[in-house]
């Protein structure tokens, strides 16, 4: 029996000590920084792109992150992480509040996410050898503000939210222009808030690529209605003005990507979302009737009547446009209400429905054959 003690206890033994080096090595994995680009890149390292005046919302330093591949094709990638539209929300960052967020305030510890999904370098994955440019997000306004916006903080105190979004995203792009020269092939994407931008910024994203002929431009997850769109941009944000002329409804996405089709028809533009998006509808019924405290099957029943309206809208203003919808993967199946994003989850190298992966239908649509799948979801009750 002491043998059997004994062997259980050196049993208990390793297993602790496995798990303390599991945590480390998760730790290791996922927090870790990547070093500090200061020289020539080496092909397939991933490095942050420091610069000293770049800022997130509350002065904390912004980095990009970079990644030299072995292909001449380039990925642009923007993050997501909520919005700032108002004072309320100003005041409720992901780090000034003890639960949640309104939007993501600190580019630290974004770096791992680089390496997930599109970013992976498992076999299966297409992207692998591409280089990718990849913005984090931590400034509350789509990537796409230049202004300094006052507001009343939670301590009662005067503050100023860094809506820098646009300014980092500049200076980021033209310091590593040098490393890209004339891609053969070129995708601008990004999830959510990074979705929005992706739609917004696409069009000096290609400014800055005029040789380059093969672009797609692919929006994940990324619609709300808001009738202050505009004001927003440019009294919150401050947007440059060539952008913010383009917001004609209370639907941005929509306009930026009609304007960009307009201007750009040879652009192959994607369009996905999960059909009854959990964290789209809660914002939306933030902005519906100031109150997203909790996400309800009726908040999902709005957030599919208002994607079938998308929908419609990208059949009609945008010609061409590949649409991907599924609802296979629950946030809150008892509510009937779907996952948030997909690009960079393992969820995108998977099947949807039956329908195919994210990845094939986006590496098609990439090569010539954009299609269009799961729209029959719209009309399907939960």
């Amino acid at each position: 029996m002491k043998k059997l003690f004994k062997l259980l206890g050196w049993v208990a033994g390793i297993a602790a000590l496995l798990a303390v080096v599991t945590v480390l090595v998760l730790k290791n994995t996922f927090l870790k920084s990547f070093p500090e680009l200061e020289s020539d890149p080496e092909v397939g390292k991933w490095y942050e792109v420091r610069f000293d005046d770049a800022l997130s919302a509350h002065g904390d330093p912004w980095f990009g992150l970079f990644r030299k591949g072995s292909e001449n094709k380039v990925i642009i990638e923007f993050f997501g992480g909520g919005v700032s539209l108002d004072p309320y929300t100003a005041a409720r960052g992901n780090s000034l509040v003890d639960k949640g967020g309104y939007y993501s305030d600190k580019a630290e510890n974004q770096d791992f996410i680089a390496t997930l999904g599109i970013g992976g370098q498992q076999e299966d994955n297409p992207f692998k050898d591409w280089t990718m440019i990849v913005l984090p997000y931590s400034t509350g306004d789509f990537h796409c503000g230049t202004n300094d916006y006052p507001y009343a903080g939670l301590d009662g105190k005067q503050h100023i939210l860094h809506h820098h979004g646009y300014t980092n995203y500049s200076m980021l792009l033209e310091k590593l222009l040098p490393y890209l020269g004339t891609p053969e092939k070129l995708l601008i994407t990004g999830s959510s808030a990074g979705g929005w931008a992706t739609s917004i910024l696409s069009d000096d994203v290609i400014s800055h690529f005029p040789g380059t002929k093969d672009i797609t431009v692919f929006v994940d997850s990324s619609f709300l209605y808001y009738d202050d769109w505009k004001n927003t941009a440019e009294n919150v944000w401050g947007t440059p003005s060539e952008i913010s002329e383009r917001i004609v409804s209370d639907n941005i996405v929509l306009d930026c990507l009609t304007a960009l089709r307009r201007d750009h028809p040879d652009v192959k533009i994607l369009f996905d979302c999960s059909v009854r998006d959990n964290a789209l509808a809660n914002y939306q019924a933030y902005i519906d009737r100031g109150d997203n405290s909790v996400t309800t099957r009726s908040d999902g029943d709005v957030f599919q009547r208002n994607l079938r309206k998308m929908v419609n809208g990208l059949k009609e203003q945008v010609p061409g446009c590949g649409i991907f919808l599924w609802d296979d993967v629950w946030d809150n199946e008892k509510e009937a209400l779907t996952m948030h994003t997909i690009l960079i989850s393992h969820h995108f190298f998977t099947d949807r429905g039956g329908n195919g992966s994210i990845c094939r239908w986006l590496t098609d649509a990439i090569g010539g054959n954009v299609t269009s799948k799961g729209l029959e979801l719209l009309e399907k009750e939960y």
